[in-house]
Order: C-alpha cells, then structure tokens, then sequence
C-alpha cells in the first residue's frame, strides 16, 4: 500500500486543478466554474449584487437548478420541438454577434483622432443650420375647458407662476411652469409649431391640445443655441464614433455576402 502513496498523491495533485475547473455535477455532468464567473460579472457590471460568497452561493444553486431542467427539457425531447429549436438557435446567434462586435471592437478601438472628427461633423452641420432655443413654461390640463378657463385668468391679471401649480405636469408645475431652455424640436410637434410663432413674453392666445393634453405655453425668452464644447460630448461622441465604425463593418459584410 505504501508505495502506491506517492503516486496516488501525485494523481490527486495533478488532477486538483481540473476539479477546480467545475462548480458542481448534476447527472455527471459538469458545471463550469467559468460559468459562473461570467454570471457574476454581469450581476456586478448592472449593480444588481456586490459579488460576495452569499451571491457566489445563490449563481451556484440558480446554475444546478438551470442544469436540471435543461437535462429535464432534454429528456422529454423539447429540444426537437421547431419552437424551441428555432429560440436556441436565435440565441446562439444573439451570442455570436455580440462575440464578432466585441472582437472587432478590441482590436479598432476609436482614437482621439475619430472622436474629434465626429465632433467636427457635427459641429459643421450645426453652424450651417444655426437653431434657436426657447426659455418656456406651460400649464397642462386633462380638458380644453380647464384650460380656456385658466387664459382667462391670465388674461384678467392671474400671474402664469401661481396658475402653473394647477398643470398635471409634475416635472413644471411646482417651478412656475417652467421647461428650461430647449430647441423647439424637443418637444411634440403640435406644442413646438405653435411654440415657434411666440414672441418673447407672449403666451398663446388658445389652448394647445397634444397627447398629453391642452397646454397653455408662454415664451419667456429667445436665443440662439449654442454647439456644446468638446470635453462636455467626447463620452457621447465616443459611442457615436463606435456605432459608425461597427456601421461601417456590416455594410462592407454585407456587400461581401450572397444574400438571395
């Protein structure tokens, strides 16, 4: 017995590191550590959970659980079923796509260069259309007769401010009605059609019905809208940059594929 020691501990040495590998068995099958690492990164990155031994715990029993009933789904033949079949198969796809753009991401990331060119673009489009931008307040109500009876207020010296506290708009109403500075084309289009034919200071002459009801808008201010500086977008523009290269890679894909 003694002589087969060492060579029993060496087995159990070298074989240690591939039971490491698997976080459980179910049916002698085999769960992969991996697995759950993966669970747990994703459970983190969306601040669902710190990863800890109780969350560890929890991604263990939710993965034999999720063992047993694949094994349970396969023993009843449901895989075969076209439905089924046809999910798998869509979300084997969903991970090959994400693969093949994370893939391409890592090896084109964008450079500072790209980011200032999207910036650059932009900026230029934008002197060629200059906007305005529009300081507002409105009061929303449910029916057009609240909201002719509310002008007529206004119209007999009722300060818009004190009115405002009536809208069902709970994001304006405790603020005057206010809606800060923004472009017109921020808002729906019936409110901004109308918002564009005010004059400073004035308010409109009849309720505005847009699905969320009938406003009464005013405009307290007009300016010309200014393009943001470039550290204020770099984030956004970063991501935009992103989008048009992995755009660019599935045209010249596409191009290359048969599609009948």
């Amino acid at each position: 017995m003694k002589k087969y020691a060492p060579l029993l501990l060496a087995g159990l040495l070298a074989s240690g590191p591939l039971f490491a590998q698997n976080l459980a068995k179910v049916n002698g099958v085999a769960i992969p550590t991996s697995r759950a690492d993966a669970m747990a990164a994703q459970m983190t990155a969306q601040n669902q959970a710190p990863d800890s031994p109780e969350l560890r715990a929890r991604i263990k029993d939710q993965l034999i659980t999720y063992e047993i009933l694949s094994q349970e789904a396969n023993r009843l033949g449901l895989t075969k079923q076209p439905e089924v079949a046809t999910q798998l198969e869509f979300q084997r796809q969903t991970v090959l796509v994400r693969a093949v753009l994370q893939d391409y991401v890592k090896k084109n990331p964008v450079t500072d260069a790209d980011i200032k060119a999207a910036y650059d673009t932009r900026k230029a489009e934008f002197d060629k259309n200059p906007r305005k931008e529009y300081l507002v307040r409105h009061i929303l109500v449910k029916t057009e007769p609240e909201a002719k009876a509310i002008l007529a207020k206004l119209k007999a010296g009722a300060k818009f401010e004190e009115l405002a506290k009536q809208s069902i708009d709970p994001g304006s109403k405790d603020k005057g009605g206010s809606l800060d500075w923004a472009p017109a084309e921020t808002y729906v289009p019936e409110f901004s059609k109308v918002l564009v034919t005010l004059e400073k200071g004035k308010t409109t002459e009849a309720p505005v019905q847009s699905q969320f009801g009938w406003h009464i808008i005013r405009v307290d201010d007009v300016r010309s809208a200014s393009f943001p500086p470039f550290d204020q977008v770099r984030p956004q523009l970063q991501e935009v940059a992103q989008r048009d290269r992995i755009d660019k890679l599935l045209a010249e894909l596409r191009s290359k594929a048969k599609i009948e």
